[in-house]
């Protein structure tokens, strides 16, 4: 029988849930508690570390490569991560050799996953809408892309060359102009981005990629600079290619848009520079929640499980069930999987913290109450009938329906976008689209017979709101 180590019947809180030894998860038993969106934000599983506590060490980043650029954003680099590249921008050299020895079986999974994502964001894109309020009087909207994007692709305990084309396609569909993506230096590839990197670019057609990660990226990217001039070790200068426009590629122009995942240094420079950019949003360290019941593998749950606390020690990996029975064998499952797991110690960390859980409810009724509560990045359905539980999904970033539907899937050929809403912020807020990098302008065209039809009411509500020049600007049209 699974035996979870709290039960929150009565109490409030899980702050003490922590898992036993014989168990990778911690449990929590929700039967016979009081389902409120109150307790249930309090009682669920959640992880991540607070911006704000590193706010002080990252705003002087910000600030010091506001005012100096790329040689304040370099010398951090190097302090932090003990490399320095010989400029930013890397040469188109580097990302044509990238792609040319980039190993075929990667190149052809990169070209499968762009194209698949390239049909799903095509059907995205809004067109304009008129609307028609009567004889001569129209509100147009118009969907017009940002100009400028700057694309943050991070390193770390990865490599991730589908970041790339998870933010560069929804960008490119939207029509934005003018694309750069970000990825820390590597001291192995000569203070370039990891190759992997650079060949996606390439293959998604990106020339302009710079060498530059963490905070002070995210702060170049906002404020831009001066590139240093250097030439790159082993590459000839592009220089020649812009001979028509000298020192073009000198500038480091700025962006009006940042997106893309990193950690908190990452997310807390993006909040600081949200004043100055656009920002998709603050995100938070990665997070599965598996709604299943007795008809679920529980080998199936538990490799979905492992699968996400693989990115991060914090990510958060939730199983929420009315089964004790898949509960206790999805307990055993991963004590199982877990020897044999490549990145062991992190996935552990990740499944041992007190952001992962085994959840027990009533019943199904019960368990979406909760996922919808929880609203997780990722949320698969391993239900019987499970189109019908993911039809009552209010808030997830992205619904996985049935068993041959895994997170895996998403992240990489689904077709469907992985940059998705983290801690809770999918109860509002959505993944990455074509309709992240489009604005929306109200184009007002009303002609004099049609203003002077409602003239009298917009004088009216003028003089209600005790702005009476805004019934003046009308009143003056009308003067003879």
């Amino acid at each position: 029988m699974y035996r979870p180590d709290i039960d929150l019947s009565s109490s409030g809180t899980m702050d003490t849930v922590s898992p036993t030894p014989a168990s990778p998860m911690a449990g929590i038993d929700l039967r016979g508690a009081e389902l409120t969106a109150a307790r249930l934000r309090s009682a669920l599983p959640r992880g991540g570390a607070d911006v704000e506590t590193v706010l002080p060490k990252v705003r002087p980043i910000v600030q010091a490569v506001a005012e100096r650029g790329a040689d304040a954003a370099l010398e951090f680099g190097a302090s932090f991560d003990g490399v320095r590249p010989a400029a930013v921008r890397v040469p188109e050299a580097a990302l044509d050799k990238a792609l040319a020895d980039l190993d075929a079986a990667v190149a052809d999974a990169l070209r499968v996953m762009i194209d698949r994502a390239r049909a799903v964001h095509a059907d995205q894109r809004r067109t304009d809408v008129t609307t028609t309020l009567g004889p001569g009087a129209t509100v147009t909207e118009r969907w017009v892309p940002v100009e400028r994007v700057g694309l943050y692709v991070p390193g770390g305990n990865a490599v991730y060359p589908s970041s790339v084309v998870m933010n560069v396609v929804p960008a490119q569909a939207a029509g934005v102009a003018s694309l750069v993506v970000a990825s820390p230096p590597q001291a192995q590839f000569d203070g370039l981005p990891h190759p992997t990197i650079l060949a996606a670019a390439r293959l998604l057609g990106v020339d302009e990629v710079w060498a530059v990660g963490g905070a002070q990226a995210v702060a170049l990217l906002a404020y831009g600079g001066t590139d240093t001039g250097a030439e790159w070790p082993g590459f000839s200068s592009d220089r020649a290619r812009s001979a028509s426009s000298p020192g073009a590629d000198a500038e480091l122009v700025p962006v009006d848009m940042i997106t893309g995942p990193g950690n908190i240094y990452v997310t807390a420079a993006k909040r600081l520079c949200r004043s100055r950019v656009g920002i998709d949003a603050e995100a938070g360290p990665t997070e599965i929640a598996i709604l299943a019941d007795h008809t679920a593998d529980p080998a199936h749950v538990a490799a979905d499980l492992i699968s996400q606390a693989e990115h991060d020690e914090m990510a958060g990996s939730v199983l929420v069930t009315p089964s004790e029975d898949l509960a206790a064998a999805t307990d055993a499952e991963l004590a199982a999987q877990l020897p044999t797991t490549v990145h062991r110690e992190r996935v552990t960390a990740a499944l041992g913290g007190r952001q992962s859980a085994i959840i027990l409810v009533d019943d199904l009724d019960a368990g979406i109450t909760v996922v919808n509560a929880y609203a997780a990045e990722h949320l698969e359905i391993q239900t019987a009938d499970a189109a019908a539980v993911a039809g009552r999904i209010r808030a997830a970033g992205a619904v996985f329906v049935g068993p041959y539907s895994p997170v895996s899937l998403g992240d990489y050929c689904a077709g469907s976008n992985h940059v998705l809403p983290t801690a809770g912020s999918a109860r509002h807020s959505s993944g990455l689209s074509v309709q992240t990098f489009l604005r929306g302008i109200h184009v007002v065209d009303y002609t004099e017979a049609a203003l002077k039809d409602v003239s009298g009411h917009v004088i009216t509500l003028a003089q209600a709101e005790d702005l009476p020049a805004h019934g003046e600007a009308i009143r003056r049209r009308f003067e003879r």
